[in-house]
C-alpha cells in the first residue's frame, strides 16, 4: 500500500473541507494511532494484519490532510515500550516498517511533486541496522522538500526524548559551545528531537484510551487534545473533521494559553541574563543614570553573545544529527 494516495474528495467531503477551512484548521496535527490490535481481534485475524490495515489508514488520513490544508503530521508509530511485547509481535512490526520504508523510497516522485518531507524521530540506535538504513535513505532523500512535513515518531517515548535533550546540552557545555548559564526551557526545546517543527495543534488519540502514553508530552502542553473511541483502522474523514471542529471551538483559548507561555518565558529569559550582567559587574556604583546606563549596555552586550553561542551550539546539534542520518545512508547505499 502506498504512503501518499492520490485522489479527490466525494462532494460531501469537498463541501465540509470547505466549510472547515473557513475557520482556523491546525497547521500540525499528531495522532496516536490506537485500536490495530483491538481491530484484529474485533476482526478476527491476526494481529500482522491488525498493523497493516493501521499503515493503510494513516496512508488514507494523510490524504485527508493534505485536502485539509493541514502542512504537518506526526504520528506515534512505535514506542520505546513495544519491544517489550511478544517477540513475534515486535518481530513482525519491526518487518512491516521496513517494508514500508522500502516503498516510500520507491514512491520518490510521488514524494517530490506533493514535497514531502519525512522526518524519523527516536532512538533508531534501537533498532536493527537495515532498518535504521531504510529510515536514514528516506530522510536524507526527503530533507530538501519544504511543502509538508510527516514526523514517524518510532523507538520514541517523551521521557526518553527530554532525557536525550539534557545530554545534548550537557554535551555542548563539555565542549565549550554553551555555558551552563545559557541552558534554559526554550534551549531544551531546541534539542528535542522535534527541534523542526512547531508543537502540535491538536493531537488526536483512537480507540478510547484518554492518555498520551509518553507522547509529546514536552510539545503538547498547550495543544487541543481529542479523545474519540474509533479504532484507528476504522477511522473515518468525518472523525478527523470531529476533532478539527473541537480545535476551532478551543482555538482562543489555546492562542491565548501560548501567548502568555511565550511572554513568561521570555520574562524568564531576561531576568536569567540580568542575574548573569549583575555577577559580571563590579560591585560599585552610585545609582546615578551612568550606572543604569553601563548595566543596560552590558545586559545587551551579554545578550548578543549569549545568542552567538546558543546559535552556534545548534548549528553544531543539527549538523551532528544531520550526519547520523548521512552516513547510514552512505552505509546502506555501500552494503
Amino acid at each position: 500500500m502506498s504512503w501518499i494516495r492520490e485522489g479527490e474528495l466525494n462532494l460531501l467531503e469537498k463541501l465540509s473541507a470547505n466549510i472547515l477551512k473557513a475557520g482556523p484548521v491546525p497547521k500540525h496535527v499528531a495522532f496516536i494511532m490506537d485500536g490495530n490490535r483491538r481491530f484484529a481481534r474485533k476482526k478476527n485475524v491476526d494481529r500482522q494484519e491488525g498493523h497493516t490495515q493501521g499503515f493503510n489508514k494513516l496512508a488514507e488520513t494523510l490524504r485527508w490532510c493534505l485536502h485539509l490544508n493541514i502542512q504537518e503530521v506526526t504520528v506515534y508509530a512505535f514506542s520505546i515500550e513495544n519491544f517489550k511485547r511478544a517477540k513475534e509481535e515486535v518481530d513482525g512490526l519491526l518487518e512491516l516498517a521496513k517494508q514500508k520504508f522500502v516503498r516510500l523510497l520507491e514512491e520518490r516522485d510521488k514524494l517530490e511533486k506533493h514535497g514531502v518531507c519525512i522526518r524519523v524521530l527516536g532512538d533508531l540506535t534501537m533498532l536493527p541496522l537495515d532498518l535504521q538504513q531504510h529510515i536514514a535513505k528516506a530522510v536524507v532523500a526527503t530533507r530538501s522538500h519544504s511543502k509538508c512535513f510527516l514526523n514517524v515518531c518510532f523507538a520514541y517515548t517523551s521521557r526518553h526524548e527530554i532525557t536525550n535533550a539534557v545530554r545534548e546540552m550537557a554535551w555542548g557545555v563539555e565542549q565549550g559551545l554553551i555555558k551552563s548559564s545559557d541552558v534554559s526551557e526554550a534551549m531544551l526545546s531546541e534539542c528535542l528531537y522535534s527541534n523542526n517543527s512547531p508543537n502540535p495543534d491538536l493531537l488526536i488519540r483512537t480507540s478510547g484510551e484518554v492518555r498520551l502514553s509518553d507522547f509529546l508530552l514536552w510539545q503538547t502542553s498547550h495543544s487541543c487534545l481529542v479523545f474519540q473511541s474509533v479504532l484507528w483502522p476504522e477511522y473515518s474523514f468525518w472523525n478527523l473533521c470531529e476533532a478539527i471542529l473541537q480545535y476551532q471551538f478551543n482555538y482562543r483559548s489555546i492562542q491565548k494559553a501560548r501567548d502568555l507561555h511565550r511572554e513568561h518565558q521570555a520574562l524568564q529569559q531576561l531576568e536569567a541574563d540580568c542575574a548573569c550582567v549583575a555577577d559580571l559587574l563590579p560591585h560599585h556604583g552610585n545609582g546615578k543614570p551612568a550606572d543604569t546606563q553601563r548595566r543596560q549596555d552590558a545586559l545587551l552586550h551579554y545578550t548578543a553573545r549569549r545568542e552567538q553561542r546558543v546559535q552556534d551550539f545548534l548549528e553544531a546539534l543539527k549538523h551532528k544529527r544531520d550526519s547520523f542520518f548521512t552516513d547510514l545512508s552512505s552505509q546502506a547505499v555501500l552494503a
